[in-house]
Protein backbone atom coordinates (compact mmCIF):
# COMPACT_ATOMS: atom_id res chain seq x y z
CA UNK A 1 0.00 0.00 0.00
CA UNK A 2 2.82 2.38 0.58
CA UNK A 3 4.17 1.37 -2.10
CA UNK A 4 1.67 2.52 -4.81
CA UNK A 5 0.89 6.17 -2.80
CA UNK A 6 4.81 6.66 -2.91
CA UNK A 7 4.56 5.44 -7.10
CA UNK A 8 1.75 7.78 -7.22
CA UNK A 9 2.75 11.11 -5.40
CA UNK A 10 6.19 10.32 -7.57
CA UNK A 11 3.86 10.13 -10.70
CA UNK A 12 2.49 13.29 -9.69
CA UNK A 13 4.93 15.09 -8.79
CA UNK A 14 6.44 14.27 -12.11
CA UNK A 15 3.64 15.40 -14.51
CA UNK A 16 3.40 18.55 -12.36
CA UNK A 17 7.33 19.17 -13.39
CA UNK A 18 7.07 18.23 -16.70
CA UNK A 19 3.49 20.50 -17.14
CA UNK A 20 6.35 23.76 -15.36
CA UNK A 21 8.82 23.09 -17.37
CA UNK A 22 6.23 22.61 -20.99
CA UNK A 23 4.74 26.33 -19.64
CA UNK A 24 7.54 28.01 -19.40
CA UNK A 25 9.00 26.76 -22.35
CA UNK A 26 5.72 27.79 -24.23
CA UNK A 27 6.33 31.39 -22.44
CA UNK A 28 9.73 31.67 -23.48
CA UNK A 29 8.63 30.87 -26.74
CA UNK A 30 5.63 33.48 -26.48
CA UNK A 31 8.21 36.28 -25.77
CA UNK A 32 10.57 35.46 -28.52
CA UNK A 33 8.01 35.09 -30.86
CA UNK A 34 6.82 38.72 -30.00
CA UNK A 35 10.49 40.32 -29.73
CA UNK A 36 10.84 38.85 -33.29
CA UNK A 37 7.45 40.06 -34.43
CA UNK A 38 8.23 43.69 -32.89
CA UNK A 39 11.42 43.27 -34.40
CA UNK A 40 9.98 42.51 -37.90
CA UNK A 41 7.37 45.52 -37.39
CA UNK A 42 10.62 48.02 -36.76
CA UNK A 43 12.27 46.72 -40.03
CA UNK A 44 9.55 46.98 -41.92
CA UNK A 45 8.75 50.41 -41.12
CA UNK A 46 12.39 51.49 -41.53
CA UNK A 47 12.29 49.93 -44.81
CA UNK A 48 9.21 51.99 -45.64
CA UNK A 49 10.77 55.37 -44.48
CA UNK A 50 13.99 54.67 -46.11
CA UNK A 51 11.67 53.83 -49.50
CA UNK A 52 10.30 57.20 -48.96
CA UNK A 53 13.14 58.77 -48.70
CA UNK A 54 14.08 57.82 -52.04
CA UNK A 55 11.43 58.35 -53.76
CA UNK A 56 10.93 62.09 -52.81
CA UNK A 57 14.85 62.36 -53.59
CA UNK A 58 14.51 60.99 -56.76
CA UNK A 59 11.32 62.95 -57.83
CA UNK A 60 13.21 66.09 -56.37
CA UNK A 61 15.85 65.49 -58.61
CA UNK A 62 13.78 64.72 -61.66
CA UNK A 63 11.76 68.46 -61.36
CA UNK A 64 14.58 70.31 -60.96
CA UNK A 65 16.15 68.36 -64.48
CA UNK A 66 12.94 69.34 -65.70
CA UNK A 67 12.95 72.83 -64.37
CA UNK A 68 16.38 73.43 -66.00
CA UNK A 69 15.56 71.92 -69.19
CA UNK A 70 12.80 74.32 -69.71
CA UNK A 71 14.78 76.94 -68.89
CA UNK A 72 17.59 76.20 -72.01
CA UNK A 73 14.39 75.17 -73.86
CA UNK A 74 13.48 78.95 -73.11
CA UNK A 75 16.97 80.57 -73.92
CA UNK A 76 16.86 78.15 -76.82
CA UNK A 77 13.32 80.02 -78.42
CA UNK A 78 14.37 83.18 -77.70
CA UNK A 79 17.68 82.87 -79.34
CA UNK A 80 16.16 81.73 -82.31
CA UNK A 81 13.48 84.79 -82.28
CA UNK A 82 16.51 87.06 -81.59
CA UNK A 83 18.69 85.04 -84.58
CA UNK A 84 15.07 85.48 -87.08
CA UNK A 85 14.64 89.43 -85.87
CA UNK A 86 18.02 89.98 -87.01
CA UNK A 87 17.76 88.08 -90.26
CA UNK A 88 14.52 90.27 -91.29
CA UNK A 89 16.56 93.41 -90.12
CA UNK A 90 19.16 92.32 -92.35
CA UNK A 91 17.08 91.66 -95.15
CA UNK A 92 15.11 94.45 -95.32
CA UNK A 93 17.76 96.84 -95.16
CA UNK A 94 19.63 94.84 -97.91
CA UNK A 95 15.83 95.35 -99.85
CA UNK A 96 16.19 98.86 -99.13
CA UNK A 97 17.72 101.12 -101.90
CA UNK A 98 20.66 103.03 -100.74
CA UNK A 99 20.11 106.58 -100.01
CA UNK A 100 22.32 108.99 -102.28
CA UNK A 101 24.30 111.42 -100.09
CA UNK A 102 22.11 114.57 -99.88
CA UNK A 103 24.53 117.22 -101.70
CA UNK A 104 25.04 120.62 -100.43
CA UNK A 105 23.47 123.84 -102.01
CA UNK A 106 25.93 125.09 -104.42
CA UNK A 107 23.69 128.23 -103.90
CA UNK A 108 22.41 129.97 -100.72
CA UNK A 109 20.98 133.35 -98.94
CA UNK A 110 23.41 135.72 -97.48
CA UNK A 111 21.83 135.85 -94.77
CA UNK A 112 19.21 133.97 -92.36
CA UNK A 113 15.44 134.81 -90.14
CA UNK A 114 15.43 137.84 -93.06
CA UNK A 115 12.17 140.31 -93.91
CA UNK A 116 12.14 141.14 -97.57
CA UNK A 117 11.75 144.81 -97.84
CA UNK A 118 13.08 147.22 -101.00
CA UNK A 119 13.14 144.64 -104.06
CA UNK A 120 15.21 144.63 -107.64
CA UNK A 121 14.65 147.93 -110.33
CA UNK A 122 12.15 149.02 -107.66
CA UNK A 123 11.77 153.17 -107.98
CA UNK A 124 12.44 155.62 -105.16
CA UNK A 125 14.26 158.68 -103.95
CA UNK A 126 17.06 156.68 -102.16
CA UNK A 127 18.47 155.32 -105.38
CA UNK A 128 19.98 157.47 -108.91
CA UNK A 129 17.31 156.00 -110.82
CA UNK A 130 15.61 152.42 -109.61
CA UNK A 131 17.29 149.92 -106.80
CA UNK A 132 20.17 148.10 -108.03
CA UNK A 133 19.37 144.50 -105.89
CA UNK A 134 17.46 143.49 -103.17
CA UNK A 135 17.17 144.03 -99.56
CA UNK A 136 17.29 142.06 -96.94
CA UNK A 137 16.15 143.61 -93.50
CA UNK A 138 17.95 142.12 -90.40
CA UNK A 139 19.29 143.21 -87.18
CA UNK A 140 22.73 144.94 -87.23
CA UNK A 141 25.23 142.64 -86.65
CA UNK A 142 23.10 139.48 -88.83
CA UNK A 143 25.99 137.15 -90.11
CA UNK A 144 26.32 137.73 -93.45
CA UNK A 145 27.80 134.52 -96.11
CA UNK A 146 29.37 134.20 -99.26
CA UNK A 147 26.31 133.22 -101.33
CA UNK A 148 28.62 130.84 -103.56
CA UNK A 149 31.97 130.10 -103.35
CA UNK A 150 34.76 132.18 -105.51
CA UNK A 151 37.20 134.49 -105.02
CA UNK A 152 36.95 137.93 -103.19
CA UNK A 153 37.61 140.57 -105.69
CA UNK A 154 36.48 143.94 -103.59
CA UNK A 155 36.21 144.47 -99.91
CA UNK A 156 36.45 147.48 -97.46
CA UNK A 157 34.22 151.24 -97.15
CA UNK A 158 33.32 153.54 -100.21
CA UNK A 159 31.30 150.76 -101.27
CA UNK A 160 34.65 148.60 -101.97
CA UNK A 161 35.48 151.32 -105.09
CA UNK A 162 31.55 151.60 -105.74
CA UNK A 163 30.92 154.97 -104.20
CA UNK A 164 29.98 156.10 -100.70
CA UNK A 165 26.07 154.81 -101.16
CA UNK A 166 27.03 151.23 -100.16
CA UNK A 167 29.04 151.99 -97.14
CA UNK A 168 31.03 149.12 -95.95
CA UNK A 169 30.88 146.14 -99.24
CA UNK A 170 32.29 143.16 -100.61
CA UNK A 171 32.10 141.95 -104.35
CA UNK A 172 32.74 138.49 -104.55
CA UNK A 173 33.72 136.58 -108.51
CA UNK A 174 31.95 133.16 -108.47
CA UNK A 175 33.35 132.17 -112.06
CA UNK A 176 31.12 132.10 -115.73
CA UNK A 177 30.84 135.80 -115.62
CA UNK A 178 28.59 136.06 -111.75
CA UNK A 179 29.36 137.91 -109.54
CA UNK A 180 27.62 139.12 -106.19
CA UNK A 181 27.77 141.99 -103.97
CA UNK A 182 26.89 143.07 -100.11
CA UNK A 183 26.73 146.46 -98.90
CA UNK A 184 25.99 148.64 -95.72
CA UNK A 185 28.28 145.91 -93.85
CA UNK A 186 29.00 147.05 -90.45
CA UNK A 187 32.45 145.01 -90.60
CA UNK A 188 33.74 143.64 -93.50
CA UNK A 189 35.81 140.23 -92.31
CA UNK A 190 37.34 139.30 -96.03
CA UNK A 191 39.65 140.72 -98.07
CA UNK A 192 40.55 140.71 -101.80
CA UNK A 193 41.94 137.46 -103.11
CA UNK A 194 40.73 135.68 -100.41
CA UNK A 195 38.63 132.11 -101.70
CA UNK A 196 35.39 131.83 -99.92
CA UNK A 197 32.76 128.98 -99.83
CA UNK A 198 29.71 128.81 -100.24
CA UNK A 199 28.26 130.00 -96.89
CA UNK A 200 31.09 131.07 -95.52
CA UNK A 201 31.16 133.88 -93.32
CA UNK A 202 32.04 137.18 -95.02
CA UNK A 203 31.21 140.12 -93.21
CA UNK A 204 28.39 141.44 -90.76
CA UNK A 205 25.06 143.51 -91.64
CA UNK A 206 25.02 147.02 -90.72
CA UNK A 207 23.67 150.58 -91.43
CA UNK A 208 26.48 151.97 -93.13
CA UNK A 209 26.69 154.10 -96.60
CA UNK A 210 22.90 155.76 -98.10
CA UNK A 211 20.79 153.24 -95.70
CA UNK A 212 17.69 153.73 -94.14
CA UNK A 213 18.01 150.95 -91.07
CA UNK A 214 19.97 148.21 -90.61
CA UNK A 215 20.03 145.94 -93.49
CA UNK A 216 21.83 143.68 -96.38
CA UNK A 217 21.81 145.20 -99.74
CA UNK A 218 22.21 142.46 -102.03
CA UNK A 219 23.52 142.33 -106.18
CA UNK A 220 24.16 139.58 -108.36
CA UNK A 221 26.34 141.15 -111.36
CA UNK A 222 27.33 140.47 -114.64
CA UNK A 223 30.74 141.81 -113.52
CA UNK A 224 32.37 143.13 -110.70
CA UNK A 225 31.49 147.15 -110.88
CA UNK A 226 28.60 148.95 -110.23
CA UNK A 227 25.75 149.08 -113.04
CA UNK A 228 25.68 145.62 -114.28
CA UNK A 229 23.20 144.27 -111.56
CA UNK A 230 20.14 141.26 -112.03
CA UNK A 231 17.68 140.47 -110.49
CA UNK A 232 18.97 138.57 -107.99
CA UNK A 233 15.84 136.90 -106.42
CA UNK A 234 14.91 135.39 -110.05
CA UNK A 235 18.46 134.30 -110.51
CA UNK A 236 19.14 132.45 -106.94
CA UNK A 237 15.55 131.13 -107.07
CA UNK A 238 16.44 129.53 -110.39
CA UNK A 239 19.81 127.77 -108.69
CA UNK A 240 17.32 126.23 -106.13
CA UNK A 241 17.08 129.00 -103.46
CA UNK A 242 13.55 130.14 -102.49
CA UNK A 243 12.56 133.53 -100.74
Amino acid sequence: MSQRVTSRSFLASHLRTRAAVLAAGMGVTAVVGAGIAAAADTTAAHSTSTTAKAVQTQADVQAKAAKTQAAEAQKTTEAQKATEVKKATEVKKAAKPAQPAKKKAAWVDPVKKYTVSATYAQAGGMWQSAHSGQDFAVPNGTKVMATHGGTVVKAGGNGAGDGPAYGNAVVINHGNGMYSQYAHLSQVNVQPGQVVKTGQKIALSGNTGNSSGPHLHFEIRTGAHYGSAIDPVKFLRGKGVNF
